[in-house]
């Protein structure tokens, strides 16, 4: 940690940050109650609550005939039945009413992911504060599969600009060049949302614009046409950067509130890390590591690939527990210990909050102790602990 510190509040080094729902999930509303938005289990609740009093006889028959029951296999049911038994009826609902019931759930999951950041404080706030706390060599790429407007919002609050690969004023459009290039100064972050955005729609040409609103919506919604979804433009573009970002000599890749469970951003991420073996991924999971099985699994394969969860870690293929050594890099490092590991030796950072205080604070002065002598250690973590692999 020590390190990483080190790593992140200089600006020097090529820095990507992969964010996932857990961020949002993850941070806390104005009145302080969680979520700011709902994971994948309090959306499901959320938008069939909703609709039930419409559709409670084809949610209770489809959740007889599935095998799990959140909205992401759910909808990919509804949207198979719409496209297949045309005006046969299945639970009394004919092709084109699973296709508006399809419509339905995606506008509510539209609704509810419709939130802004609390003016208090928030963890893309502090994100935002460490982006732009110094200056650059490389510009920060942050990809997310989030539809949500925080980061837009966070950025537009302290006028800080990015680029999310559109450009225009009045309908703007994608430009896949300016995404493969790097053209723009580095103080200019990069935003890719690589499953679609709630400011996006579809113009009448059927090309993917952006609105600057945030009841237009040109999604990948959950369900399992997301792999073919993904192959179309602007998707397939940002992807390809994904893959770039990785393949470009020593970059890091942070990532937070990401479960890899998403088959097609793994492949991407699987592909680069065995092709660059300069890269790195430090996962960043909010469970405990036996919870974590899509992250591991990359770990398993790929030594630049890290796991730091809840009650273990996963480095260079190794697992271990986390255990906090006795000497200090410095007198100033036991403060800057307990924000990353509470008082049970739990590591703290897979949760986006504490995630977000330890990289806007990696400028305080305890980033710069004393330079030590030739003798002292330098990392906090201790080579973990083998368990097996």
């Amino acid at each position: 940690m020590a390190a990483l510190r080190t790593i992140i509040a200089q600006g020097r080094k090529r820095i990507g940050l992969l964010v996932g729902a857990g961020a949002s999930a993850g941070m806390a509303k104005p009145d302080g109650t969680y979520p700011l938005i709902p994971a994948v289990v309090g959306l499901t609740d959320q938008v069939l609550t909703t609709l039930a009093p419409t559709y409670e006889q084809q949610i209770n028959g489809l959740k007889a005939e599935l095998a799990q029951h959140d909205i992401e296999t759910i909808l990919s049911r509804i949207r198979s039945l719409s496209k297949v038994i045309g005006s046969a009826k299945v639970h009394d609902l004919d092709g084109p009413g699973f296709a508006t019931f399809g419509e339905a759930i995606c506008t509510e999951i539209g609704k509810i992911v419709d939130v802004r950041l609390p003016e208090t404080g928030s963890a893309y706030a502090n994100l935002v504060k460490w982006i732009t706390g110094t200056m650059r060599d490389y510009p920060v790429e942050i990809f997310t599969t989030n539809y949500d407007l925080l980061f837009e919002e966070a950025f537009e609050s302290v006028r800080a600009p990015y680029f999310d690969g559109f450009t225009g004023g009045r309908e703007p459009f994608f430009d896949p060049v300016s995404v493969s290039r790097s053209d723009l100064p580095a103080r200019w972050t990069r935003l890719w949302k690589l499953h679609g955005s709630l400011g996006w729609r579809a113009s009448p040409k059927g090309e993917v614009i952006r609105t600057g609103q945030s009841s237009a919506s040109h999604l990948v919604f959950p369900e399992h046409l997301k792999y073919d979804q993904t192959q179309k433009a602007p998707y397939a573009a940002l992807l390809d950067r994904l893959r770039a970002f990785l393949l470009t000599p020593d970059t890091l890749l942070v990532s937070i509130g990401f479960s890899f469970a998403d088959a097609h951003i793994a492949a991407r991420l699987d592909e680069a890390l065995a092709a660059n073996p300069s890269s790195s991924v430090f996962a960043f999971q909010y469970k405990v590591i036996e919870e974590e099985g899509p992250a591991c699994d990359l770990a398993r394969r790929l030594p630049n690939f890290s796991v730091y969860a809840r009650d273990q870690a996963k480095v260079n293929g190794i697992r271990g527990a986390w255990k906090a050594p006795v000497e200090l890099p410095n007198r100033d490092w036991g403060p800057i210990r307990s924000t990353y590991l509470d008082s049970d030796g739990n590591f703290t950072l897979g949760a986006i909050e504490s995630f977000a205080r330890f990289f806007a604070a990696s400028r305080s002065v305890q980033a710069f102790p004393i330079p030590p002598a030739p003798t002292a250690t330098a990392a906090v973590m201790p080579p973990p602990t083998a368990t097996g692999a």
